[in-house]
């Protein structure tokens, strides 16, 4: 009797290259088993697309007959009938009757892109409608995540009758409690994980909520306000709200926001989010929209925008007004019109930005100090949690990132205040829940507040508290940090040699993007090139340069790899041949093209289980 492949032992399958443990420990596989690669050449042959393309469209579990699909993501194709999410057509008719009745609304968004870009979509279209909308974006520091008490009586305060939370609001029980006491109305439009207790308001649009079936649970929470303005225009048009005087906003035009929400808050490239960001790309290369184009402006980004420019150029510098600037910040260059005071706020903006850098940068040596010494020498523990007084609050969450990078394992970094309370974030790595546990946490008393997603959590705690914590998530993930940490693999969609990597083989494979969170950009392999040339470049990283068997260059880059493993296996191997694995981007500098790979791993040929140490 033949075994099906997933019944075989791990062992069997032959490592990709051959290479069982590489410069960072992982063994490489080909991202394609027998099955994947024959339908990768099926692919291949029915559409006539280049073999590499079809390897990435097979090994992103692809059928064949959803190809193009795939390949050109339209929002008409993947847009659900918005009234699937509990409680949409209710949220729908609400803000359609304050659009029909001019009230004052008041807007409630989180500090980070997703809130911004969320907060910013919503005022765009009730604009549209002929309203002015107020906006609040709490301070990161003095208020905190949500909605508050006090916040909530201010905006009630100014006559605002109808409030809707965006990208918050779901665990806000008692200030939404105070809004309806005040006599307004609330709608919530928010993606974060639901606990049994919703708040007492009008509607509640949430799809990862318990009695959701939309299954659209992946949307960032700037996606699901695309939906509800997808219903709200609905209502509006049933009820001959629009006219020639007041035509109905065409929501195609404000895809620039979605784009940038979703990929910022990491949310998975699948089904609508993937027709989102494609089409959102394409919008921002019109660069006709001023607050976006001041800000790719500012963040230097030359050429086209793509997918990974939006998570790392243009979110960083959103989000460093929410993290050590004035919250709103972002809001209010979303919404700019006037292209010098976009400028304005973008430089402000890009200067808050490298201030951030420099403050988690201090925040990150001191974590890894202590991340170091709690681990030991035998490197155990299957969480981390750093605290310490003096960090800034707005940094911690890039701190639990580096964290968890460098130690693959979640790990959270805690802001402690003089008065007793810490103030922190949580990263996770792949397979491990850490909304869930924290949400756990919150339960037993031992948070104050907490929440967030799978990948991603908040908390706030006592002081005194911060061990019992860092006991309870030790002990409650200790099991699945194991298992997913022992899947310790790098899977490759395919070899080249250096001769292949041109920017046509590069334009070819990003067919199959925009690339990120559930859709991986492709990783590929070059065999046994010579690494000719390593030097340390900007903030702690190497630039490289590797050469083929018949005389042909690519130029790579490994950010941050000073110091870690990566870094320390290319400074020791200058001149050697090595197996190179990373993906490849067309780097843009004065009218200029040429590729290169960012490095994400590197062994030596033939060496085995003592590859690099």
């Amino acid at each position: 009797m033949t075994l099906p492949a997933s019944a075989l032992p791990a062992e069997s399958v032959p490592a990709f290259l051959g290479v069982t443990r590489s410069a960072t420990g992982r063994v490489w596989r080909d991202r394609l088993d027998p099955r994947g690669a024959a339908r990768a050449l099926a692919i291949a042959q029915r559409y006539q697309v280049p073999e590499m393309l079809a390897r990435i469209i097979a090994g992103r579990g692809i059928d064949i007959d959803a190809v193009d699909d795939f390949l050109d993501p339209t929002i008409r194709k993947l847009m659900p009938d918005p009234l699937t999410v509990t409680e949409m057509e209710a949220a729908a008719k609400r803000i359609a009757d304050a659009a029909a009745r001019g009230e004052k609304v008041a807007i409630f968004g989180d500090y980070d892109v997703d809130g911004a870009t969320s907060a910013a979509l919503l005022t765009w279209h009730l604009r549209h409608c002929g309203l002015d909308p107020l906006i609040h974006i709490p301070d990161r520091i003095f208020e905190g995540y949500g909605p508050n008490v006090e916040a909530v009586r201010g905006l009630a305060n100014k006559g605002a009758t109808l409030l809707v939370t965006v990208d918050c609001g779901t665990t806000s029980i008692e200030p939404l409690a105070e809004a309806k006491r005040l006599g307004m109305d609330v709608v919530v439009i928010d993606h974060h994980q639901c606990g049994d207790e919703l708040p007492v308001v009008d509607a509640l649009v949430n799809p990862n909520r318990l009695d959701d079936l939309s299954g659209l649970g992946h949307l960032a929470a700037v996606g699901l306000v695309f939906v509800t303005l997808v219903a709200v225009n609905r209502e509006l048009r049933a009820r001959n709200f629009w006219s020639d005087v007041r035509p109905e906003p065409n929501l195609l035009d404000a895809l620039h926001h979605v784009a940038l929400g979703t990929v910022a808050d990491v949310a998975s490239l699948t089904g609508l989010n993937r027709a989102f960001v494609a089409k959102g790309l394409i919008a921002l290369r019109r660069r006709d929209h001023v607050g976006h184009t001041a800000l790719m402006d500012v963040s230097r980004l030359s050429g086209p925008p793509e997918a990974w420019h939006l998570g790392f150029m243009l979110g960083p510098r959103i989000n460093a007004g929410g993290r050590i600037g004035r919250a709103d910040l972002g809001v209010r260059l979303l919404l700019e019109g006037d292209i010098s005071e976009a400028a304005r706020i973008a430089a402000e903006l890009d200067r808050l930005n490298t201030e951030r850098r420099v403050i988690e940068q201090m925040a990150e040596a001191q974590a890894e100090a202590e991340a170091l010494a709690s681990l030991g020498l035998d490197d155990k523990g299957s969480v981390i949690v750093t605290a310490s007084e003096g960090w800034h609050p707005g940094v911690v969450g890039l701190v639990a990132s580096r964290l968890k990078e460098k130690f693959s394992r979640p790990a959270f970094a805690i802001a402690l205040e003089p008065g007793g309370i810490g103030t922190g974030s949580g990263r996770s790595i792949p397979g491990v829940d850490l909304g869930k546990v924290v949400r756990e946490a919150v339960n037993e008393g031992i948070l104050l507040k907490g929440g967030g997603h799978a990948m991603a959590a908040g908390v706030t705690l006592k002081k005194e508290n911060l061990a019992e914590f860092r006991a309870f998530v030790e002990t409650a993930l200790a099991a699945t940090v194991a298992d997913a940490r022992h899947a310790n693999e790098l899977f490759i969609d395919g070899a080249v040699s250096a001769r292949a990597v041109t920017t046509d083989f590069v334009n070819t494979m990003n067919r199959a993007g925009p690339y990120g969170a559930g859709n991986p950009e492709p990783l590929i392999a070059l065999p046994s090139h010579q690494l000719v040339f390593a030097d340390e470049v900007g903030q702690a990283h190497l630039r490289l340069r590797f050469k083929s068997g018949d005389g042909s260059f690519v130029n790579g880059i490994a950010f941050r790899s000073i110091g870690q493993k990566l870094g320390n296996a290319l400074i020791e191997n200058r001149g050697q041949m090595l197996h190179v694995a990373g993906s490849l981007t067309v780097d843009r500098w004065q009218g200029s093209e040429r590729v290169q790979m960012r490095v994400t791993d590197v062994a030596v040929p033939d060496l085995g289980p003592s590859v690099i140490r």
